[in-house]
């Protein structure tokens, strides 16, 4: 089986696991009597195990070259945490066992993108002849877009079902998901791995370079700080003023949508526009859309039009920060370069994002909160200026 189909298929595994926990998780921590700050925290423990945690699975997998091995296992850990959920009892037992999961778990996704990318730059994958030089940059978007469809189809099927059932059931249709991701986490190709005898998998100085990466990295948080108030409280948010798991299901396939049209362009996005403006413009479309969602929710066209921005807001942003890392870093240390960069956007952005937007919400409401996430998104514009004048 070609290496893009397998690549394909973890992606489209992986994100419909993730295309049940994003936008329902929420619901059923809500069905089982948590309130607000209770549901933040839980929620904020995934991105604080990823502040860490990934350093440290990256720095393993490029010691021991095990990227694929460390996947498996992330993806069983997943599995095994949603399978017992239903046993933990009160908010200490569920935050234990969700940390104690997302520490776990939390190599998965940026060994995956570093798999990825190498075996994109393979020129056996890529058909031209061995020694020419590959760029992964085109290829990654057709292989990822299969994340996002998986994406969809799990975020439609979970909010009909919704419709019907309570939402105490989705720990066991989470379990049953994540085993589907396990089970297709053998496919991956073993990728290339730039070690030799004598690397002990320590990171030299000239594996992080200075600016550019500090500039990559802030932007990176400030999104996910950003975010932090969507992927929390949107579902939330939405069921509040009315709308219906189905309609809430809906709003996010039409996200995704605009998300995959932007993975379908991306050659053309990357051969006219530099990573750098790719970035500006995205980090300005998040300010829109999170002053749209907290202030003009109830139009569905406005919600519309807000959702159909997540495709710069994380398919063109995320596209190019995995891009630009792989730029940045040497091959030696492009799974650590990719780990760091989970661990400080997606990790520590989200989790404070999580965090602060529990807060808010139950402080001074959703406009408030959502407000604050476009100040974020604003925040690290500036960021992205700097990352143009540096030229990436």
């Amino acid at each position: 089986m070609p290496a893009s189909v397998r690549l394909a298929a973890i992606y489209f595994a992986y994100f419909a696991y993730v295309g049940v926990s994003a936008p329902y998780f929420p619901l059923y921590l809500a069905a089982r009597g948590f309130h607000a700050a209770e549901i933040a925290f839980v929620l904020a423990l995934g991105p604080l195990a990823r502040i860490f945690a990934p350093t440290f699975w990256g720095w393993l997998a490029d010691r021991t070259g095990a990227r694929r091995g460390i996947v498996i296992f992330s993806c069983a850990a997943i599995a095994c945490g949603f399978a017992v959920l239903p046993f933990a009892e009160g908010i200490v037992a569920v935050a234990a066992l969700m940390a104690l999961m997302n520490v776990l778990s939390a190599g998965a996704m940026p060994l995956v993108e570093t798999i990825t990318l190498s075996s994109l730059a393979a020129p056996t994958l890529s058909g031209k002849r061995p020694g020419t030089p590959v760029s992964p940059v085109g290829g990654y978007g057709r292989v990822r877009l299969w994340g996002s469809v998986g994406f969809i189809g799990a975020v439609l099927a979970t909010g009909a079902w919704l419709d019907f059932r309570p939402a105490g059931t989705l720990a066991a249709l989470l379990a049953a998901i994540a085993g589907v991701t396990f089970a297709v986490s053998f496919m991956l190709p073993r990728g290339s791995v730039h070690r030799t005898a004598t690397d002990d998998g320590a990171a030299a100085p000239q594996d992080f370079p200075g600016p550019p990466v500090r500039a990559l990295l802030g932007a990176g948080f400030c999104m996910a700080l950003a975010h932090g108030a969507l992927y929390a409280f949107f579902s939330l948010h939405l069921e509040r003023i009315g709308h219906a798991a189905s309609a809430i299901g809906a709003l996010w396939t039409i996200g995704v949508l605009a998300e995959i049209g932007v993975f379908l362009f991306l050659p053309l996005l990357f051969r006219r526009f530099s990573l750098a403006s790719i970035l500006l413009a995205s980090f300005l479309a998040a300010a829109l859309r999170f002053v749209a969602i907290g202030w003009g929710s109830d139009s569905l066209i406005i919600l519309v039009l807000a959702q159909l921005l997540h495709g710069l807001t994380f398919g063109a942003h995320h596209a190019a920060s995995v891009a630009a890392v792989h730029r940045l870093f040497p091959d030696r240390a492009h799974a650590r370069g990719q780990a760091l960069f989970s661990s400080v956007s997606y990790g520590a952005g989200g989790a404070a994002g999580a965090l602060i937007a529990g807060w808010v919400w139950e402080t001074a409401g959703p406009g408030p909160m959502f407000s604050f996430a476009a100040l974020a998104a604003l925040v690290g514009a500036g960021l992205a200026l700097r990352l143009r004048r540096s030229r990436l």
